[in-house]
């Protein structure tokens, strides 16, 4: 009776002891969790709910140089696996959101740093806004959006191997701050080599895998119609659906990149399961957008949670233990 009790008092002491702290570029974050660009991030308000909530940091909508109105209604829709939206970035502006986070700096100058999000409609734009940022007072992080269509009649950016290549090189010969890129989704073996070459070349922070996967349809039944306005109903998918080509872009990018550029994980992240797969990838940071959108802020204390029950039951302190160490067979 006594030994079976000094078990389980040593279980119960091990069990309080996991900690999700994340260290990114030399700072530690509280845990690895934060918003996906373009939820819950449209306002200083909702900024506001992300850096109170138990987030252990946040990202600004992604900006363009002047405040966009986006698509027309209905533009995002939730669907039982996850959503379907095409938003047309609307947000309010480069100088609204660089605002917010200079004078959140100020207020609370010992906090983990921001990460900002540019989205340009051309590469121009993009160039403009990272010059703005580079010439400020900004010291948290920048992630450059390379997965909206930038030139109509052409793909995405980071599809365009070439553009890509002309778009870091312009923009490395400036920005000296910290800085990642978002990516869409890629499908093929020849594309994450020929990505991974790419990034290779360049002094990145990181790496945001996945956006949504592009151009898909969701049908109302009883309408017999299409349930977004922009683009007929074509959209971007997220969410559950996506969770499988998620893992497979944050895996193939952690095994091909260099370990200085760290990866951001996104897509299909529900609960702490779908966070511990993500990190068992290779995935540093972990950005929530479909659950976030469904739930509210307060995702992120029931997500945190869940994930320190498994790694309690897994008997893993830290998260580095495991990340980036999924098992072939």
């Amino acid at each position: 009776m006594i030994k079976n009790s000094f078990l389980r008092t040593l279980r119960r002491s091990h069990t309080m002891s996991a900690s999700l702290k994340t260290n990114f570029l030399g700072f530690d974050y509280e845990n690895p969790f934060m918003n996906a660009s373009g939820v819950h991030c449209m306002s200083t308000a909702e900024l506001d709910e992300l850096a109170n909530s138990k987030a252990g940091a946040f990202i600004t909508k992604s900006s363009t140089p002047a405040d966009r109105a986006g698509n027309p209604s209905p533009r995002y829709i939730s669907v039982p696996l996850g959503s379907i939206n095409s938003m047309g970035l609307p947000n309010k502006g480069i100088d609204y959101y660089l605002e917010y986070v200079l004078d959140r700096q100020a207020k609370y100058p010992d906090a983990v740093p921001i990460f900002f999000s540019v989205a340009g409609m051309s590469v121009q734009d993009n160039l403009d806004m990272l010059h703005k940022i580079q010439d400020s007072a900004f010291n948290g992080v920048t992630e450059l959006n390379l997965s909206c269509p930038n030139v109509p009649g052409k793909p995405q950016v980071a599809y365009d191997f070439d553009l890509t290549v002309e778009i870091l090189t312009k923009v490395f010969a400036f920005f000296k701050k910290p800085l990642g890129v978002k990516l869409p989704p890629y499908f093929d073996f020849a594309h994450f080599e020929i990505m991974s070459n790419i990034l290779n070349k360049f002094p990145l922070t990181y790496v945001n895998s996945i956006n949504s996967v592009g151009n898909g349809l969701y049908i109302d039944v009883e309408k017999e119609s299409v349930v977004i306005k922009p683009k007929d109903g074509f959209g971007g998918i997220g969410g559950e659906y996506v969770k499988p080509t998620a893992l497979a872009n944050v895996r193939a990018f952690y095994t091909r990149l260099n370990p200085s550029i760290k990866i951001i994980g996104t897509g299909g992240i529900r609960n702490g399961q779908d966070a511990f797969e993500h990190l068992l990838c290779g995935a540093t940071m972990l950005q929530i957008g479909t659950e976030l959108q469904k739930e509210g802020p307060s995702i992120f204390a029931r997500i945190t949670e869940e994930l320190k029950q498994i790694m309690d039951k897994k008997g893993y302190k830290t998260i580095d233990e495991f990340r980036g160490k999924l098992q072939s067979i």
